[in-house]
């Protein structure tokens, strides 16, 4: 028997050892093998011949904030090929477009696909960037070509400005529109036994409305009826008239169609050509002088151009464009002395929910983003910072904490804000101190309201058996208890908070907005508003996207034409990478290599259950008291 238990923990120890030297030896692979990606293929240039055409693949997410890893790259160590990306950073992309403008080697820009939005990522008001970069090519005589098969909004609002755009014989265009649905909890937790209270101010306030109702609410219904009616305008809009249409024409066809075949896509003008695939590439052998060669057109991918763009250096002037910003622009590089050249104008990228603590890289942690807004504060080389919120808002302590950061720092050096899709609620929190505010015409903001969500547990635990009981000294100790409903004094005390806080959030709006307060008030209630409507209510102060928000910048800051980006937050470490590659969190970057298939109907539903649920995590206000975007109006 000794010699049993001496074989069996031998055999046990080696066991162990094998498995953590295994995991080291992995560890040490991976972390060799990115180190070769990262140094090999961040800086390598592009090879691009005569008259080649740049390759967008359009079947990813766009973010805001850059890939804190490059896993394209460390994909293509480990397959012995480049492989398309899974996600791209905004900016790389309308970087490239304006490094395309210029660049005589290239004859024009080719893409394909269909986009893939996870989370917040892929929003109207980032394609509106990257729209008007592509009319910085077409304004410098580079033709633009579209290949689609199957197109919605998203696409067609590139696509729409394309010299040519080609449809497959059997695609469609889906674009009848946009619409939005909430999922209700407020039955399921009542036959589950979970209660629900709800303390808030603003009648438009409705993140809270999925936990308490079985329905939208009239001020909910009402406010998002508005919100996608003037989303939805600028993308009929524009659209239309890059199609040679009106809004009119082009709302008539989509309403009598739903579903756009090619003959009528063609007859009415949405598209040049009907064409498959080989035929388009066949064409392009051709343009480029290898027609009927087995070899492929000349081309480069975007992501290998995008590897050749530096990221370091500020906006490139808008080719053939003259209005406001590119104005603004142009004076920024031009202006400023050479004691200021060589500054840095930093940007912060303010990416997700925002949550207390340091919060995950999916997420904007306060006292991680505050932190981080502290370091380029003290830190004598950045110049101006750049805040790109792209939020629907979150825990209102962690938003005053990145506020504090905020006020601070523009003692200092200018604070721009640029909003993405969205900057809302505790996104406009943050965004409210800046010197300057600019949003693009479909960004969504405002929503300047507060609420507070508490649960109990306590039919649940009744009935399987479990009860609760205990002690205090006073008469709210464990007030914030989930085994029982909140009592009406304690529920009177939490609605007091969020008066309060809600008040405070209305004084910083009219205090740094130059508003008066019961201007605040009529605008508030929780109500969002599109970047059209927040221009012209006083909640921003210019239309435009990153670029003139970092050109204005470094105007205000008095640089040169030689100052240069510095992006935050920074890469992840590796075994960050490592961590939440095991990790598997569900986010395109981080399951590497991998491409997300089309989903079944029960597929579909238990995602949404998933994703919507996940909000309750993000509900970590050590006050309980929330600044959220409601969820009916994350414009899909």
């Amino acid at each position: 028997m000794k010699n049993f238990f001496t074989s069996m923990l031998g055999a046990l120890v080696a066991l162990i050892l094998f498995t953590v030297g295994s995991l080291f030896c992995l560890f040490m692979l991976f972390a060799i093998i990115g180190a070769i990606a990262g140094s090999g293929s961040r800086d390598r240039p592009a090879r691009v011949e005569n008259g080649a055409y740049v390759v967008f693949n359009m079947s990813m997410n766009i973010t805001d904030a850059p890939a804190r890893f490059d896993s394209n790259a460390l994909m293509g160590m480990l397959t012995g090929g480049e492989r398309d990306p899974i996600r791209m950073q905004l900016r790389q992309i309308t970087n490239s477009l304006q490094a395309i403008a210029a660049d005589k080697r290239v004859a024009g820009v080719f893409l394909y696909g269909s986009f893939e939005p996870d989370g917040i990522g892929t929003g109207y008001a980032a394609l509106k960037e990257i729209r008007d970069a592509l009319e910085q090519v077409r304004a410098a005589k580079k033709t633009v070509i579209f290949y689609l098969e199957d197109a919605g909004a998203r696409e067609m609002y590139l696509a729409s400005l394309g010299d040519e755009i080609a449809l497959d014989p059997y695609g469609t265009i889906d674009m009848p529109g946009l619409a939005t649905e909430q999922m209700y909890f407020a039955g399921a937790l009542e036959k589950f036994g979970v209660g629900v209270q709800v303390t808030r101010v603003g009648k438009y306030k409705s993140a809270v409305e999925p936990f308490t109702r079985a329905d939208m609410s009239p001020e909910s219904r009402e406010e998002t009826q508005k919100l996608l009616d003037d989303v939805w305008g600028e993308l009929r809009d524009s659209i239309a008239k890059g199609r040679g249409m009106t809004g009119r024409e082009l709302q008539t066809l989509v309403d009598r169609e739903g579903i756009i075949t090619p003959e009528v896509a063609l007859k009415r003008g949405l598209v040049t050509s009907i064409a498959y695939r080989d035929e388009v590439i066949d064409e392009l052998k051709t343009r480029t002088g290898r027609g009927g060669a087995e070899e492929p057109f000349k081309q480069v991918s975007l992501a290998d151009y995008a590897r050749s763009v530096s990221m370091t250096s500020g906006p490139a002037p808008a080719a053939g464009k003259d209005n406001s910003a590119s104005t603004t622009r142009r004076a920024a590089r031009s202006t400023g002395s050479a004691k200021a050249s060589g500054g840095a104008v930093a940007i912060v990228y303010a990416e997700g929910t925002i949550v207390d603590g340091d919060g995950s890289s999916q997420e904007i942690g306060g006292e991680r983003f505050a932190r981080e807004l502290r370091q380029l504060r003290q830190d004598d080389t950045v110049k101006a910072i750049v805040l790109r919120v792209n939020s629907p808002g979150g825990s209102a302590t962690a938003s005053e904490h990145i506020q504090r950061e905020i006020r601070l720092a523009r003692e200092e050096k200018p604070v721009i804000v640029s909003m993405g899709a969205y900057a809302a609620s505790g996104g406009y929190w943050i965004s409210t101190y800046a010197d300057r505010i600019f949003a693009q015409p479909n960004t969504i903001t405002g929503s300047i309201g507060v609420f507070g969500l508490q649960a109990d547990v306590q039919k649940l635990a009744g009935s399987v058996g479990v009860t609760f009981d205990g002690v205090k000294t006073g008469k709210f100790a464990g007030s914030q208890t989930i085994s029982r409903p909140k009592t009406d004094e304690e529920l009177a005390v939490a609605q007091r908070l969020v008066d309060w806080i809600y008040g405070q959030f209305v004084t910083k709006v009219s205090e740094a907005r130059n508003l008066p307060r019961e201007r605040v008030q009529e605008i508030a209630q929780g109500r969002v508003w599109s970047g059209a409507e927040a221009l012209q209510l006083g909640l921003v102060d210019q239309i435009g996207g990153l670029d003139d928000a970092i050109a204005y910048a470094a105007q205000q800051a008095g640089l040169g034409a030689t100052y240069r980006v510095r992006e935050f937050p920074s890469k992840r470490e590796f075994a960050e990478f490592i961590h939440e590659l095991f990790g598997r969190d569900d986010t395109p970057d981080q399951m590497i290599g991998a491409r997300i298939a089309p989903q079944g109907a029960l597929d579909a539903m238990l995602s949404r259950f998933k994703a919507e649920a996940r909000l309750l995590n993000e509900f970590n206000d050590p006050k309980g008291i929330y600044a959220r975007l409601p969820l009916d109006q994350m414009v899909k």
